[in-house]
């Protein structure tokens, strides 16, 4: 079963929401968040692009399902038993349905018995019905013992794909989602990630439940079709099998024409999803704008571009079913001509021999005819193996070293040795960056949007690593540290942080699941929110509406301030945190701010003044170099862009405070 669309689209949702716990710096020219922007996009679409050309040829691909389907071998053998058992209970009752009928021919005509496959001899000195009546007996037992049969099968299939594959492989391709950059989610979108998630996990369910294990009970079976008849009379299977291949050409040529198809569809499919997943998160500019019918008609137009889509592939599926099955009848033809030759020549029993033949020959063309649904669900789990293999195999930028240093606890000495920094084939977004912050010390972050500020402050938790240079903490090369040391030690808020839909209280300890009510109750204190938390109807323990938009922006600011100071970490990353706040709740979060810099090294990227001021010094970033350095009061001084933005704010505020005072006379 597919995973529902609401339930696919909240786990990437909370796949992105943890991901804007881990920054990823910006690109020259994108928004000053940690995010990448278009250069990291369009570098990580051509890496995947090439890769999933160069790398996943369609031998690789099954080499991989095979490596795949070999973790759950017990299982598997355990369905191929049980199939080799159906088999065997099956080709009994045709032999012993053959055996009746030449029973009743000889008690009817005084036709001799003719040997039997089985080398059964029946009782001479029964009544006719007692025999007749002990062949039908068993084979109802046997029908019955096979429909049992059947349904544990089922139930073993079920729980292999189901409940084993997809459960584990949609954990496995979550847990690589999570370790995976800012640079892959902007290189896919929300409908991509949903589709390999859901639909393309299932694709891969259906290779091992509908490729392989069907392949494989259809070469047994035929095998063993093929060797019975060849059993009864060599030159009529000969004869019945002659159309054969040209079934498997047809096979190879409707499976070249038919895998475009499917990689057309997958990239249809995640448009309309992802059309439909910005509709739902976009509906409030949507009414705002009235553009419901637009916004209908956009996704009308995909969805109907899916549905044409796949009208051509189930076209071209319906007209090559049929094929096959038209061939496999051309056999009957061919058995009642040469196997009724033979018959009345007595060179081929009637039941033990014609019938049978006849029984063999329909469940081979039946084996047969599952070629088509075989070559369908190739082309469809291939491409949807592919996608999926993508994500599997997609490279981790950064992780802990073999050799890497254990440090719990961190002081918060953070220097820039150096420190240049490029995306790949691009020009430096950072410059020789020297810089050194002491313990308990803040600094202020200001420049433009795209002078690299976002990305002088990923560097620290290792976001990326330098081109050249060195970022060290408390002497350390960050390099040398295990990744999950140096993050818990690092708290992150940023201008609109992400809310689980939970309680307060999982929010504020998300971080940190194990702390204490009396831990998250601190945290919350430190970041001014204990109070609101307790107006609510019932306090940590409320439910907040997805992404927090149940609460204000200043509340939404300080729980996150809250989550970032619950582990007590050395070192605050503040990406701009009052930015899209108003001036009575930028000064609620001053009073969280400052609570929660105490004692804490800070880097706080800030525009506004009242901001600036808290920092012992502030450095001025251009075109990702450090232009400025020094106090508030020191800057305010010297002639240079600070001291621009700062006379352009008190300008601003100026004319703020007349208009007040003018309105005030009125």
């Amino acid at each position: 079963m597919g995973c529902p669309a609401g339930a696919a689209a909240k786990i990437v949702r909370e796949i992105r929401g943890r991901a804007r716990n881990v920054p990823v710096p910006a690109s020259p020219g994108s928004v000053g968040d940690f995010r990448g922007g278009s250069v990291a996009r369009a570098e990580f679409t051509m890496l995947t692009t090439t890769q999933g050309d160069a790398t996943y040829t369609n031998g690789k691909l099954i080499r991989r399902l095979f490596a795949l389907a070999w973790r759950y071998r017990l299982r598997c053998f355990q369905v191929l038993g049980l199939q080799l058992v159906l088999l065997t209970m099956g080709l009994f009752g045709l032999s012993l349905t053959g055996i009746g009928i030449d029973f009743i021919r000889h008690k009817v005509e005084r036709v001799p018995l003719s040997p039997n496959q089985l080398h059964l001899a029946l009782p001479d000195n029964w009544p006719a019905l007692d025999v007749l009546a002990l062949i039908g007996a068993i084979i109802l037992g046997l029908a019955a013992g096979r429909a049992v049969l059947n349904y544990c099968y089922s139930l073993l299939l079920n729980r292999l794909t189901q409940q084993e594959l997809v459960v584990h492989l949609r954990d496995e391709v979550y847990r690589k989602l999570q370790r995976l950059s800012f640079r892959f989610f902007d290189a896919n979108t929300t409908g991509s990630i949903i589709t390999r998630v859901t639909g393309d996990v299932q694709s891969v369910r259906m290779f091992l439940e509908q490729v392989l294990v069907q392949s494989v009970i259809m070469i047994i079976s035929l095998t063993v079709y093929i060797i019975y008849m060849a059993s009864l009379s060599p030159g009529l299977t000969a004869a019945c099998l002659a159309t054969t291949p040209l079934l498997w050409v047809m096979a190879v040529w409707f499976s070249r024409r038919i895998q475009p198809k499917y990689a057309r569809n997958r990239e249809l499919v995640e448009i309309m999803v992802q059309n439909l997943a910005e509709s739902v998160q976009g509906i409030a500019v949507t009414k705002a704008f009235g553009r419901e019918a637009e916004d209908r008609l956009k996704f009308d137009r995909s969805n109907q571009e899916v549905f044409d889509q796949q009208r051509g592939i189930f076209w071209r599926v319906s007209l090559f079913s049929p094929a096959i099955g038209f061939l496999t009848r051309i056999n009957v033809m061919v058995l009642l001509g040469y196997g009724g030759w033979l018959v009345a020549h007595d060179r081929l029993p009637l039941g033990a021999g014609l019938v049978v033949f006849a029984g063999l020959l329909d469940q081979f063309s039946g084996q047969v005819n599952n070629v088509a649904l075989i070559v369908n669900s190739v082309q469809q789990s291939l491409i949807g193996a592919r996608r999926v293999f993508e994500i599997l195999d997609a490279p981790v930028e950064v992780q802990s070293a073999p050799d890497a240093l254990h440090r719990p606890v961190l002081e918060g000495v953070v220097r820039f040795e150096n420190v240049t920094f490029a995306y790949l084939g691009i020009d430096p977004v950072l410059r020789d960056i020297n810089l050194e912050v002491k313990p308990g010390q803040c600094v202020a972050i200001l420049g433009a949007t795209g002078a690299g500020k976002s990305v002088l402050m990923s560097l620290i938790p290792r976001f990326f690593d330098p081109t050249a240079g060195r970022v060290l903490v408390d002497g350390l090369d960050v390099r040398s540290l295990r990744l999950d040391d140096l993050r818990r030690n690092i708290g992150l808020v940023f201008q609109e942080s992400f809310l689980f839909s939970n309680t307060i209280a999982a929010n504020i300890a998300f971080g940190h699941p194990e702390a204490t009510p009396a831990q998250i109750e601190k945290a919350a204190r430190i970041a001014a929110a204990h109070d609101f938390i307790m107006r609510l109807p019932q306090g940590y323990d409320t439910v907040i509406s997805e992404s927090g938009q149940s609460l204000s922006g200043g509340q939404r600011q300080r729980l996150a301030i809250a989550r970032a100071v619950l582990l007590e970490p050395a070192i605050l990353l503040l990406d701009d945190p009052t930015a899209a706040i108003d001036s009575e709740t930028e000064h609620e979060i001053f009073e969280a701010l400052d609570r929660a810099i105490a004692g804490r090294t800070t880097f706080i990227v800030a525009h506004r003044l009242s901001t600036l001021r808290r920092a012992d010094f502030v450095i001025v970033m251009e075109h990702g170099r450090i232009v400025q350095q020094g106090t508030h009061a020191e800057l305010m001084k010297t002639p240079g862009p600070y001291l621009s933005v700062a006379n352009l704010q008190l300008v601003d505020n100026r004319e703020l405070q007349i208009e007040a005072e003018k309105k005030g006379a009125a």
